[in-house]
């Protein structure tokens, strides 16, 4: 088997820039973890947290799924100005980038995602075990 191109570690240190939070219409896809640690964040119930920060998004089978919601100008609505207010409770998706799949896939796609994402190839060297580890959590 071929050794990803990660294989002696990646650099990657949030810069908090807000790219991947804010400026685009995304998806954050909440498993119920991640609704159970953002509930217990909030202070809502779970049927408050759900109606202000939640909506269904149609997959690609025709089936849904819950996602956060984003705000008029497509930024995360747990973004504020300078970071994630829920930083410690913040979904699984949050908590893996970029280590994830797409991302991963080559060197192309590590060095393209790069090119809007400040914090990697710099800072922490994250390991091929950490990396790893960090795929897995998203399967």
């Amino acid at each position: 088997m071929e050794e990803p191109f990660y294989k002696d570690g990646l650099k990657f240190s949030c810069k908090q820039c807000s790219y991947c939070c804010c400026g685009f219409e995304g998806v954050v896809r909440l498993s119920k973890e991640d609704l159970d640690r953002l509930v217990e964040w909030s202070g809502l119930t779970e049927e408050q947290f759900l109606q202000v920060y939640c909506r269904r998004v149609e997959d690609y089978d025709g089936s849904t799924f819950l996602s956060l919601r984003d705000l008029s100008n497509n930024s995360c609505i747990l973004w504020e100005k300078g970071g994630c207010s829920a930083y410690q409770a913040r979904p699984l998706q949050c908590r893996t980038y970029p280590f994830w799949k797409s991302v991963l896939k080559s060197e192309d796609t590590w060095k393209e995602e790069a090119k809007t994402c400040p914090g990697i190839n710099t800072g922490l060297l994250h390991s091929r075990e950490e990396i790893d580890a960090e795929l897995s959590k998203m399967n």
